[in-house]
């Protein structure tokens, strides 16, 4: 497979340029099991993990894992899966926007056997960016391609231009911009608000209530997924249409390598979901590798993380109550953990979770928190 060369790159981008999405929104949530300490401490292989938003989507990369194909190759098609998905707003197609209202996208991966990695940021019109990360992977000399650059490259690979904004998300952005205008403030009732998103929603009072939470705690929905055969051969991707409402071009933890994705096939991988900037200071995927590496459990070292980014805000909980990180990991026998900030998710409606398939069926098992209050914003 031929790498692409800078001048190859500079003319096809060229000429190129010339030419021109968990679960249901409002479904009901899946039951969730306690982590089973025994089995987790054992692991099984094959096996396959991410993130609660990718339950529904974790048969996908186990059919891969058992036919034989490549871990990185079960991952991705896992999360193209959720990437695929218009009622999935925090990734891929149906992602919510920045504050202009445009989509952008951030993914990376790693592949564990050759040690390789790909990266991608700030791309907008192209919906399987944890797929173009694996190409940039292959088909470069390059790790992390972003922005307009990145669009050109998967457009010149054969990849699709698509409009990411689904009609479902511009109404929830429509709804957050006219928040400013009549001065509603999160956690602030407003009436005159509440009736033009009645408008918007055309009354619609649980398309209201979600339009209001997200409003309210801009989601930084992700999804992180580790994949490790029976030859203990691992590898991850990690996709995002990151924070909502963000500054066009700021770009979270998902598509740093280290950070939002980290893998070591001697060791095993990790991900995570959250505020990437609190995950990017600690370099969270490589702390855990690293925790792994010394005789850590995944869970044990996911919790070593979270303790370091609280150390930032020196255990002060009123501060680390304005967001919420989870991290995600697995080692090469097939042992896997996760760990969150808070016990409750952003919306408080339940505890969190990730998604595991050991080769039998999906299921949810409970993150181990940091801090057991009822905490965390997004």
């Amino acid at each position: 497979m031929s790498l692409w060369t800078r001048r190859k790159f500079f003319l096809t981008s060229l000429a190129s340029s010339a030419v021109v999405g968990a679960g249901k929104l409002f479904g009901p949530a899946p039951a969730v099991e306690a982590a089973a300490p025994t089995a987790t401490a054992q692991g099984k292989r094959p096996l396959i993990i991410s993130s609660a938003n990718g339950l529904h989507a974790l048969d996908k990369g186990m059919d891969v894992l058992k036919k034989g194909g490549d871990t990185l190759d079960a991952a991705i098609a896992a999360v193209t899966v959720v990437e695929d998905d218009p009622n999935d707003d925090s990734v891929g197609y149906g992602g919510l926007p920045n504050e202009e209202g445009e989509v952008e996208l951030d993914a990376s991966c790693m592949h564990g056997p050759t040690g390789r990695a790909g990266s991608v940021a700030s791309v907008r019109r192209i919906k399987n960016v944890a797929r173009l990360a694996k190409t940039v992977m292959e088909k470069t000399n390059h790790v992390m391609i972003v922005g307009e650059g990145a669009r050109r490259f998967a457009v010149a690979e054969g990849f699709e231009e698509i409009n990411l904004l689904t009609e479902h998300s511009r109404l929830i952005w429509l709804a957050w911009k006219a928040s400013s205008s009549f001065n509603w403030r999160p956690g602030i009732d407003s009436p005159e608000w509440k009736e033009h998103v009645s408008s918007i929603f055309s009354g619609d009072e649980e398309k209201i209530a979600y339009a209001e939470r997200v409003i309210a705690h801009p989601p930084t929905g992700t999804i992180p997924c580790m994949a490790v055969n029976e030859k203990g051969d691992i590898s991850a991707t990690t996709t995002t249409s990151g924070l909502a409402w963000k500054i066009p071009g700021r770009v979270g933890d998902s598509p740093i390598i280290g950070a939002g994705c980290c893998v070591d096939n001697e060791v095993g991988a990790a991900g995570s979901t959250g505020k990437g900037e609190e995950n990017i200071k600690i370099s969270g995927g490589h702390t855990i590798i690293e925790m792994m590496r010394k005789g850590m459990s995944p869970k044990d070292a996911c919790l070593e993380a979270l303790n370091r980014v609280a150390h930032n805000y020196k255990n002060d909980k009123k501060k680390l109550a304005t967001f919420h990180i989870f991290f995600y990991a697995l080692n090469k026998d097939g042992a896997h953990g996760a760990a969150s900030l808070w016990r409750n998710t952003y919306n408080r409606s339940h505890h969190a979770a990730y998604a595991v398939h050991d080769g039998t069926q999906a299921r949810l098992v409970d993150c181990a928190p940091l801090f057991d209050d009822v905490g965390g914003d997004t």
